[in-house]
């Protein structure tokens, strides 16, 4: 059973290697960010309260966060597997997800920041369904129209170079300790980032 997380640089893909795991193993994939951002876009509490963090470019409280993450494992679709996308990514979600589920891979998807700045500057979402595009590497069909659902493409507000690079300062300031915890434990995998999706794909494959 793969118990999978996938940490990394913002940018790094890890969304999309995530999904291209889930649908080769038939495991769901969760990732805290498109849970925020569809209670967002639902217009609930919890959106609300997640709006303000996301304007500034900051994680929300890990309160939060570790509670809906737990609420997601408990379903029955995680009983066979799971891939977290982004999480745990501080050390009080790491003591969290210690209690919930001991992982079997983390992989730490590595490109450098500038690189990151460039790709999530030109990175594009649905805002009807949450599908994915960037203006170079991954262009919609039609611009500014979703492929999947015919919804508005558009930036995040979380991807000026402003926010970009706060949330780049967290990553080195807060994930990279959980990374260094997880490698104590010999379940990381270093991989290349600044490769195509393909390579990085089959990079993990070879690991599992």
């Amino acid at each position: 059973m793969y118990k999978i997380a996938m940490l990394g640089h913002q940018g790094a893909g890890k969304g999309t290697q995530a999904e291209l795991l889930s649908k080769k193993f038939g495991i769901p994939v969760i990732a805290p960010g498109d849970m925020y951002r569809r209670e967002i876009e639902l217009g609930t509490e919890l959106g609300k309260m997640a709006q303000g963090y996301v304007d500034q470019g900051k994680l929300a409280p890990d309160e939060l966060t570790n509670e809906i993450v737990k609420l997601r494992l408990e379903q029955p679709d995680c009983a066979k597997g799971f891939i977290l996308d982004g999480f745990p990514r501080r050390i009080n979600q790491l003591a969290i997800m210690e209690k919930l589920q001991e992982l079997t891979h983390v992989f730490d998807i590595e490109i450098n920041d500038e690189e990151a700045v460039r790709r999530l500057s030109g990175r594009r979402v649905c805002s009807k369904c949450g599908a994915t595009y960037h203006v170079e590497s991954k262009p919609s069909k039609k611009e500014g129209i979703c492929d999947a659902c015919g919804g508005r493409v558009e930036t995040r507000k979380d991807d000026t170079p402003e926010a970009i690079r706060e949330r780049l300062d967290i990553y080195h300031r807060e994930t990279r300790p959980v990374i260094a915890f997880y490698k104590e434990k010999g379940i990381v995998h270093e991989i290349n980032g600044d490769q195509s999706i393909e390579s990085v794909h089959a990079d993990i494959m070879k690991v599992l």
